[in-house]
């Protein structure tokens, strides 16, 4: 093959990519935009969650002893309603110094003598996980949703790279902005390729996390019945067999000493009860692994608080060592407020190349003569309507409590705001531009005061 031919060849593919790119860009950019967004701010969780109860107790730690205490108190004001399942003991770590009892009726809050101080109440942070996990669709189909979006995230990176083929020689070069839009091609470039490894890290753990639930859903009813503890059973440990039998409660306080003093290695920061009360019961501690990915290890003790095994995900195979490292991959809940704050940064940067990457395709198309100024103040509604309607979901649960219709508040608003600027067009792009720093500034200094509040 001759020089020019190759050259020809070489600019075919990269005009194919860059097809495939804006084709993909244009159909996933919304709500793709809008996870990168909710993806952001979640990052920090507990720190939202200190902000809508300041005044919950906090503590370094608690005794096994007051752990009991606090799980008798929980479960002697069940009485009369559905026997709990399970049981959750939330313990208090650096991120979230508090512990909290979840059953399934219930959360409450704990003093450090084990008795009951209120209702654990964290609507904007359980708000924030259903649209970033779901985007709020009821049953499997967010899920699926999500993490469809995951590989078409991929997609959208592979192809951009391809359909520029100097994207890495160029990658600290920028031209100045100018009214050719190559200024903004640059930074969307650029910004792609500073966060390249952290954007198909978070895309591909994003997908994984949401297909593996509609797999691991559609593979319990194929093979087990709709049985799903038999799927990640193997991966994450199998549940203790269930007898009704009446029986005292476990003795967790005793399981928990001996992680001290037979596994002071690990960390525990859960323990769940399984059956609480029955003769089929069991204690499970989640403990992590300090300088490790793996969110942690699940120890299995019976009711008299010996231990009868672990699942193996610190030391099990490969793939359940992947497994296990999916989730502080994807949120960066590993390694302190340091590695949030990079997380925020780099999903900011991601946001930006979401944005900027509609803005580009109607740019070219502005130029070649196909000026669309709704579609424009639609896309603009969408850039700057997603962290308004955040910041007004989360005032409307600081003023009215977890009773708050954040969804209903949050949906409601970003369609109205797109539907205004298909209707009013650049008089509304003009108007959003404006607002857009004052909401987003406003959206990153709550997130400042929330998180320096937390410290």
């Amino acid at each position: 093959m001759n020089a020019p031919t190759a050259v020809k060849a070489d600019t075919g593919v990269a005009q194919r990519a860059l097809s495939a790119h804006a084709t993909i860009g244009l159909i996933v950019s919304a709500l793709l935009y809008l996870l990168c967004v909710t993806g952001t701010v979640i990052v920090f969780k507990e720190e939202w969650q200190r902000v809508e109860q300041p005044g919950a107790p906090e503590m370094a730690s608690i005794s096994p002893e007051a752990m009991q205490t606090g799980i008798r108190n929980v479960l002697a004001t069940e009485a009369g309603k559905p026997t709990t399942t399970h049981l959750y003991v939330h313990l208090p770590v650096p991120a979230l110094p508090r512990t909290t009892v979840t059953t399934d009726t219930q959360a409450v809050h704990l003093a450090a003598d084990g008795s009951i101080v209120g209702p654990e109440e964290n609507g904007w942070a359980t708000f924030l996980e259903d649209i970033h996990y779901r985007l709020t669709m009821p049953g499997l189909t967010g899920y699926a949703v999500v993490g469809a979006f995951g590989t078409m995230m991929l997609a959208l990176i592979f192809s951009g790279v391809a359909a520029h083929p100097r994207i890495f020689r160029d990658a600290f070069h920028l031209r100045a902005r100018n009214r050719t839009g190559v200024g903004l091609s640059d930074w969307h470039n650029r910004l792609g390729v500073w966060t390249l490894p952290f954007a198909v890290a978070i895309a591909l753990t994003g997908a994984v996390l949401g297909l593996s639930v509609v797999s691991g859903y559609g593979l319990a009813s194929a093979f087990y019945g709709g049985d799903i503890e038999k799927v990640y059973g193997p991966v994450f440990g199998e549940e203790h067999p269930a007898d009704a039998t009446p029986a005292a409660l476990p003795d967790a306080a005793a399981a928990l000493r001996a992680m001290a003093t037979d596994h002071p290695e690990a960390h525990p920061y859960y323990v769940v009860l399984h059956d609480p009360g029955t003769a089929g019961q069991a204690v499970q501690i989640i403990a992590e692994y300090p300088k490790r990915l793996i969110f942690g290890e699940y120890f299995t003790f019976d009711a008299a608080g010996r231990l009868h095994g672990t699942a193996g995900l610190a030391d099990g195979t490969v793939g359940q060592q992947i497994a296990a490292s999916n989730y502080r991959l994807h949120f960066g809940n590993f390694g302190g407020l340091p590695v949030k704050i990079a997380y925020a940064v780099f999903g900011i940067a991601l946001c930006v190349v979401c944005a900027t990457g509609v803005s580009i395709w109607l740019g070219k198309r502005a130029r070649r003569g196909h000026r669309e100024p709704r579609l424009r103040a639609a896309w603009d509604a969408v850039v700057w309507g997603v962290p308004l309607a955040l910041t007004l979901a989360l005032l409307a649960r600081l003023l009215i409590g977890n009773a708050a219709p954040m969804a209903a508040i949050f949906w409601g608003l970003s369609v109205a705001l797109v539907f205004a600027g298909i209707v009013f067009g650049a008089r509304w792009s003009t108007a959003g531009r404006d607002l857009a720093r004052g909401f987003w500034g406003s959206l990153a200094a709550t997130t400042v005061i929330a998180t320096a509040g937390a410290l």
